[in-house]
């Protein structure tokens, strides 16, 4: 395109965007009414998503908002483009002394590198592997190296005073299941009670086996159970377990977040019939001490469809510090993943990659906080979110980032989307108090393809779902 031909289409492009930001879809504006929530509180783009082309619809584009977990686009995809899709995670696992007969006279080292899935089954088969090396005993301890990831001392009820939700846990070196128990529950009528298994056994914590069960609807089931979480070393239920509830399962995060991967591993390791001599404690492992094996997660591609699907939060801190982590790897001034590292890393990815020709011009980059979304602080324009999904639809990465994202009315965040056509669009969801977004793909009934960013910033932001609703299906509907 010639100079004279782009100051053209620039002058049409924003000419064009000035005209549609005067009128949002009659089916939005009604449902925001409803809501209560006024124009300027919402910003709005839908453009196509490979072509230079007019804006089909714009409305406060450049203004930063608060996207929620929508952030989590941009630590996905500058993952895949820095990493790539086939990145995996080890853990090494070292043995610090001479095993013989079955026993270790030594320590036994695991060394997390930011795994994001190290869930109850791979830590089962860590230690099925470890007794796979012929060690059935160890003298000494077992010492967990977390040493990759910066030590950050989080408050897990600062955010929305909601400690044992798994998505406050914060990020870690060596993530063990999300620093969660996942409590089942099975009603065994006959015996009129509910058996309740845990997982992880947690050393040094007695969970309660049974609770009373008792006919009635199964409403708020987890109030009616009158769980006590606060004590370390017991998990209470006063109340009872309504048996029309059936099978539930419920994850929460243990109330003591820096013990809980000493209490894991060392439950995981005696429920699998090992003796420890010594004790769970943190270190490091000696330098030049090579891994006896190293234990492999799922590929970046796997991982980034939890992340995005169903909104991990600690998942995405965990990748968006790996960015850290791996620039030092590779030789740059970072040495370990720290925060401040990660901000650098995809700062510098965003003038690379994303802030480029002149649909670029006076967007600001993100202020991405944590690189979950769970913050007040972060802060992304609906244009930069648009510039961002356009170049990855046009990348070799566009399948990737396409299917991790939740397809409405068919599965993750948007599994209960009322769209009227299911399976129309592929979109991140982003909710917090004050904050409904959505950002991602839609497949118009034309056959065009559009990228569709709205964000809402207001009390009343979640009232106003129907509003996000109704200009998904305006968006499909372009005939």
């Amino acid at each position: 395109m010639s100079l004279p031909q782009r100051l053209l289409f620039c002058s049409f492009f924003l000419a064009s965007q000035a005209l549609w930001a005067q009128s949002l879809p009659i089916e939005v504006e009604a449902a925001l009414a409803r809501a209560k929530v006024p124009r300027d509180a919402i910003s709005v783009l839908v453009v196509d998503a490979q072509a230079a082309q007019p804006a089909r619809l714009s409305h406060r584009t450049r203004e930063p908002a608060n996207p929620a977990s929508v952030m989590k686009l941009v630590t996905t995809y500058a993952a895949l483009d820095l990493l790539g899709p086939g990145f995996t995670w080890s853990t090494p696992v070292f043995v610090d002394g001479s095993v013989k007969d079955g026993v270790l006279r030594g320590n036994l080292i695991i060394q997390g590198q930011g795994d994001p899935k190290l869930v109850v089954e791979r830590l089962w088969l860590l230690l099925r592997r470890v007794q796979g090396l012929g060690i059935r005993s160890i003298t000494g301890d077992i010492v967990l190296d977390r040493s990759a990831f910066e030590t950050t001392v989080q408050d897990p009820s600062e955010f929305d005073g909601e400690p044992l939700r798994p998505y406050n846990a914060s990020p870690d070196a060596l993530l063990l299941n999300y620093k969660s128990v996942v409590m089942t529950f099975v009603p065994d009528a006959a015996n009129r009670q509910a058996r309740v298994q845990f997982e992880p056994p947690l050393a040094g914590v007695q969970m309660q086996p049974t609770v009373a069960l008792a006919a009635g609807a199964c409403n708020d089931y987890r109030a009616t159970l009158k769980p006590d979480f606060s004590d370390l070393a017991h998990i209470r239920f006063s109340g009872h377990y309504p048996v029309d509830c059936g099978e539930k399962i419920w994850p929460v995060a243990y109330v003591d977040p820096a013990s809980y991967s000493a209490r894991a591993v060392e439950g995981m390791w005696r429920e699998m019939g090992g003796k420890l001599s010594g004790k769970v404690r943190e270190g490091k492992a000696a330098v030049g001490l090579k891994p006896a094996f190293e234990l492999t997660s799922p590929t970046l591609a796997e991982i980034i469809r939890d992340i995005n699907k169903f909104s991990n939060n600690v998942m995405a801190q965990q990748v968006f510090l790996t960015l850290a982590l791996q620039a030092g790897a590779s030789g740059g001034a970072i040495r370990a993943g720290t925060f401040a590292g990660a901000h650098e890393v995809v700062n510098a990815w965003w003038k690379q990659r994303i802030a480029r020709g002149e649909a670029a011009e006076g967007v600001d980059a993100p202020a991405l906080d944590n690189g979950s979304g769970l913050s007040r602080a972060g802060r992304i324009s609906a244009q930069a979110l648009a510039l961002l999904l356009q170049t990855a639809f046009r990348s070799t990465l566009m399948s990737e980032l396409m299917a991790s994202l939740p397809i409405a009315g068919v599965d993750g965040t948007l599994r209960r989307s009322p769209v009227k056509t299911p399976g129309s669009a592929h979109l991140k969801t982003g909710s917090l108090r004050g904050v409904s977004a959505v950002a991602g793909y839609v497949d118009g009934a034309s056959g065009r393809r559009y990228v569709l960013v709205a964000m809402i910033n207001h009390p009343n932001a979640q009232a106003a779902r129907p509003a996000i609703d109704a200009l998904i299906d305006w968006t499909a509907q372009d005939q």
